[in-house]
């Protein structure tokens, strides 16, 4: 049986993971601290509400 093609970016994450075996934990640490988040209802209800509504054409004054 053939081996299968792996490209070279590929050997380079095999060969970052095994030299920082601790990569994928850090990489999780990253993505809890910026994006995975409880997001609050009522103040994403508040932030809707306070929305200025824009003008169809800004760059345009009719005064």
């Amino acid at each position: 049986m053939a081996k299968s093609y792996e490209s070279e970016i590929t050997h380079f994450l095999q060969k970052l993971k095994e030299e920082r075996p601790q990569l994928d934990a850090e990489q999780q640490q990253g993505r809890a601290r910026l994006w995975d988040k409880t997001i609050d209802p009522e103040l994403t209800q508040e932030f809707d509400a306070s929305t200025v509504s824009q003008k169809p054409y800004v760059y345009f004054s009719a005064d």
